[in-house]
């Protein structure tokens, strides 16, 4: 059974750092692209960021260039997004996400390119 968790979410003064970490089980997790998605109350779920397999593509929303940095260790199946420069805006349920096509530099950007996913966690930028 795939299981994805995920970590570091809380609350942060705008302006502020926060890292979150996403664990995975039940899979090989090196195989497979990783990425990043939130949702703010009343709106959709959008993408945040996303890396391949290798390591060696990311992407990111537009929103979140510069400040965000995704990164991943496959040794310990697990993805990380360094949050700098919150804003207020950033605030939303953050989901860890797993995709399902292994090719090496693939970076799905959207939601329905991924097959599993982590339950969330809570980041609230204050102002």
């Amino acid at each position: 059974q795939v299981q994805l968790v995920e970590s570091g979410g809380g609350l942060v003064q705008a302006g502020g750092s926060l890292r979150l970490s996403c664990a995975g089980s039940g899979r090989t997790f090196s195989t497979y692209p990783m990425g990043w998605f939130r949702q703010a109350p009343g709106k959709e779920r959008e993408f945040v960021s996303g890396i391949a397999r290798s390591a060696g593509s990311t992407a990111y929303a537009d929103s979140v260039k510069g400040r965000f940095t995704i990164s991943r260790d496959n040794a310990k199946n697990t993805v990380n997004l360094q949050m700098n420069s919150l804003k207020p805006e950033d605030t939303a349920v953050y989901y860890c996400a797993t995709g399902s096509i292994t090719l090496p530099e693939y970076v799905p950007t959207k939601g329905s390119q991924y097959a599993f996913w982590g339950q969330g966690t809570q980041v609230t930028v204050s102002s």
